[in-house]
């Protein structure tokens, strides 16, 4: 089997591959405090509360935004399978070409991304990842990044929102009902959840006046806030919720690994 991880600066997402096939997955809070003897544990009693034996990994990647817990989770891995993991980023050999100013700098995570696009849709694509930060990946259907465009991901600007203003609540992030909250908590999930959407199809709709390969660029969602988010735009026409550990899986093939 195939374990992917996609290690971001909130969260851990990890899938299990068996053949081309999504087994399981699960997500783990990014800790850099951790130690591999940690996280080996965390991996372990995942994998086994799933059914499965560490002892099943023959192979497994990751693409990292986070560098500094990235060698503890990459150990914890080795110490829990016996598989220590390659990485995936833009150096990577893949079918895909990084057509920006400065390509090694693209993170690991839209490498991957676009990858998976790619070879799900064959056509000119804006992928829009709700993260940390939300990002908006520009891809040509022969296989040229182009660049895109990154923002404050959805959570990040509520929590500097209640941060900042010592009167506004830490507030559950759930879809409003109105646009027009009458309490506090209402006002809140409306200006930050409509507002995340509005900006979303204000950048699709940019990037789209902006095209300049031909036809016009199908819009998709990946990433953890998606659902939530994406049913709100007006622009986005899909959601892929696991397209960062498919790209990982297209990418281990391409890396020659096998499982």
């Amino acid at each position: 089997m195939l374990l992917t991880l996609d290690i971001g600066n909130t969260e851990i997402t990890a899938g299990l591959f068996q053949g081309d096939t999504l087994s399981a997955h699960w997500r783990m809070t990014t800790l850099p405090d951790r130690t591999p003897d940690e996280w080996a544990g965390a991996i372990g009693t995942f994998l086994v509360n799933r059914g499965h034996s560490p002892n099943e990994v023959r192979a497994a990647c990751h693409a990292s935004v986070a560098p500094g817990v990235t060698a503890s989770v990459v150990a914890g891995v080795a110490e829990a399978t016996g598989v220590r993991p390659v990485a995936v980023d833009a150096r990577s050999p893949l079918p895909v070409v990084l057509d920006v100013e400065e390509p090694l700098t693209v993170g690991a995570d839209r490498v991957v991304n676009v990858l998976a696009a790619l070879e799900l849709y064959r056509s000119d694509l804006i992928v829009v990842d709700f993260g940390t930060a939300t990002t908006f990946d520009c891809i040509t259907a022969d296989g040229r990044f182009i660049g895109g465009a990154i923002m404050p991901g959805l959570r990040t600007s509520a929590d500097q929102l209640t941060r900042r203003a010592a009167k506004l609540p830490a507030t559950e992030l759930e879809r409003p009902t109105r646009v027009i909250g009458r309490r506090t908590e209402e006002c809140i999930q409306a200006g930050v959840l409509y507002g995340s959407a509005d900006a979303v199809d204000g950048i699709v709709g940019r990037i789209r006046d902006e095209w300049s390969h031909g036809g016009r660029p199908r819009a998709i969602a990946t990433g953890g806030l998606a659902g939530l988010v994406a049913p709100m735009c007006r622009t986005i026409e899909d959601t892929v919720h696991d397209l960062t550990l498919t790209g990982l899986r297209i990418a281990a093939r391409h890396l020659g690994l096998d499982w």
